[in-house]
């Protein structure tokens, strides 16, 4: 060996060793527990939707127990009429219209005889959609016949509501008192912008989805109710979202008659102007603004990571960890 050549020596203490076992075996941890950690921020997100109403009757002077059961047991008293209303025509529509869809893009393109309709094969291209359409119900029943996880969800919801200051007096455990009152600030704050979040989202989907079926009903498309709930449920996803849920009310519009195909473009212009210019500024104002870049970018990356639940809990991820960063860090 050369004189003048150096030797370089690596080493690895062995605090950076017990780190990163730790760090690996607490992720793994937490992977196994990903049902509870969906359980808990999914119960978080209803308690901070329904604790401002909880504490408007609990200033009336009802007691706190006995207004967290009238409050919690009205949101579940709606949410499953709703589902009932709405959902066995929502299967049944859903359902011919995966079944027709091929038709009707055969209809939309049996004019064309060029090398466009000749490349794809539009009949193999959605094939597939009756099948997606029954893993999307599969989906769905499962969501709803694990028991167990279900139950623990609403569990934890309600007595996130009773208890008041349960985190509070958790956490006065383990930490001091001063870092114990920053982190029920930071929790007060999130509630309040995951509050914003929820009530805002909720009434533009219901406002968006009731429009485009009145629209669709009025101008005689089919499949009205289906196309409606995926324009109500495409509008967590800003500016893209409203775009992709006209495609379709387009597509079965043209392939009844041009004048239906020209007057559903019409109405989902109609619809995301009024959305734009009056309906976002009057219900979302209070909500807490995100880009619509990170917004769709958290999307993707939450439908990667866990599927359904990943794209539903996104934003209010997103929102934490604005809150967090943005909000909590700077102040402190």
């Amino acid at each position: 060996m050369p004189k003048n050549e150096k030797v370089y020596k690596f080493e690895i203490s062995h605090r950076t060793i017990i780190f990163t076992v730790f760090l690996i075996l607490s992720l793994r941890f937490l992977l196994i527990i990903k049902d509870l950690l969906f359980s808990l921020f999914i119960a978080f997100i209803i308690t901070s939707a329904l604790r401002p109403i909880l504490d408007r009757l609990v200033r009336l002077k009802i007691p706190r127990v006995l207004a967290a059961l009238l409050v919690y047991f009205s949101f579940l008293t709606i949410f499953v009429g709703l589902l009932s209303i709405i959902f066995p025509p929502l299967i049944k529509e859903t359902v011919q219209l995966s079944r027709n869809f091929p038709s009707i893009i055969e209809r939309l393109t049996a004019g064309f005889s060029g090398l466009p309709y000749s490349f794809f094969n539009w009949q193999s291209l959605f094939q597939y959609i009756p099948t997606a359409s029954n893993q999307i119900f599969n989906l769905i029943t499962r969501f709803f016949s694990n028991t167990i996880w279900f139950f623990y969800t609403l569990f934890f919801s309600f007595y996130f509501l009773v208890e008041e200051d349960a985190i509070k007096k958790i956490l006065a455990n383990f930490l001091a008192e001063e870092k114990t009152e920053r982190i029920i600030d930071f929790i007060n704050l999130l509630e309040k912008r995951i509050n914003n979040w929820f009530w805002g989202q909720v009434f533009l989907m219901v406002i968006v989805g009731t429009l485009t079926y009145i629209g669709l009903n009025l101008i005689g498309i089919k499949y009205a109710l289906p196309l409606a709930v995926l324009a109500g449920l495409l509008e967590i996803v800003p500016n893209l979202g409203p775009t992709l849920a006209a495609i379709p009310a387009i597509l079965i519009g043209f392939s009844q008659s041009p004048f239906l195909g020209i007057s559903a473009l019409a109405l989902a212009i109609l619809v995301q102007q009024l959305e734009n210019n009056l309906i976002v500024p009057l219900i979302m104002k209070k909500a807490v603004g995100l880009n619509p870049i990170i917004t769709l970018m958290a999307l993707i990356i939450g439908g990667k990571l866990a599927g359904v639940f990943g794209v539903l809990l996104s934003v209010p991820v997103v929102v934490l960890l604005k809150t967090f960063f943005l909000d909590f860090l700077n102040k402190k």
